[in-house]
């Protein structure tokens, strides 16, 4: 491994893997043989990531949190403390399913509060927002707000990571930090009218 990052004396990272410029790994980490780590990364004290497990760049990894084989974060995602990732739906001790991994894609810009839970093979979409101690079961709208147990949907969230109010006659609605606006094009479906989706906030 070679590259502009740091690794504090106490985290262990296994060769070969991947870590781009920028990324910071505190104390207590390990980094599995194959993980691939993005560039501006934060994994805070005692993260794990598996050597299956995908982290794109600008990924903020808070403390205590395990990024499992099958898992993809993308990039601008932020994993607030003790979140928990899972990547087999029915584990058994005895049963051996390595095999049977699901697949779980985190989407861009998107965040976990604490102590959420993110069940097996579900897909977060851009810029949701899923609350502290939530338990997600099933995928997740781009900019949706996630709450409860099982986790819900309770209203929209703007990039900025504020709760977008009620839309006007027009079907607008605006972010009250950058005055962006949002419009639910479909039921279900919103999108930022003021920002290419697969840009990364200015």
């Amino acid at each position: 491994m070679a590259g502009d990052y740091f690794i504090h004396p106490s985290a262990y990272v296994d060769e070969p893997c991947e870590i781009g410029p920028g990324t910071r790994i505190w104390h207590f980490c390990h980094v599995m043989a194959g993980a691939r780590i993005g560039s501006r990364c934060s994994l805070g004290q005692n993260v794990f990531v598996a050597g299956d497990a995908v982290i794109g760049h600008n990924v903020k990894i808070q403390n205590n949190v395990s990024v499992y084989a099958g898992v993809t974060l993308e990039d601008d995602v932020f994993c607030g403390p003790s979140c928990v990732f899972t990547n087999v739906s029915n584990p058994r001790s005895q049963i051996v399913r390595h095999h049977l991994y699901e697949r779980t894609v985190v989407r861009r810009g998107a965040t976990i509060g604490a102590n959420a839970t993110i069940v097996c093979g579900v897909i977060i979409g851009r810029y949701a927002f899923i609350g502290a101690g939530a338990v997600v079961v099933h995928d997740v709208p781009d900019y949706a707000l996630m709450l409860g147990v099982p986790a819900r949907q309770r209203g929209w969230m703007s990039r900025h990571g504020h709760r977008l109010p009620a839309s006007d006659a027009a079907g607008i609605m605006v972010c009250p930090e950058s005055g962006w606006r949002y419009r639910e094009v479909e039921p279900g479906v919103v999108r930022c009218l003021d920002w290419p989706e697969d840009e990364p906030l200015p």
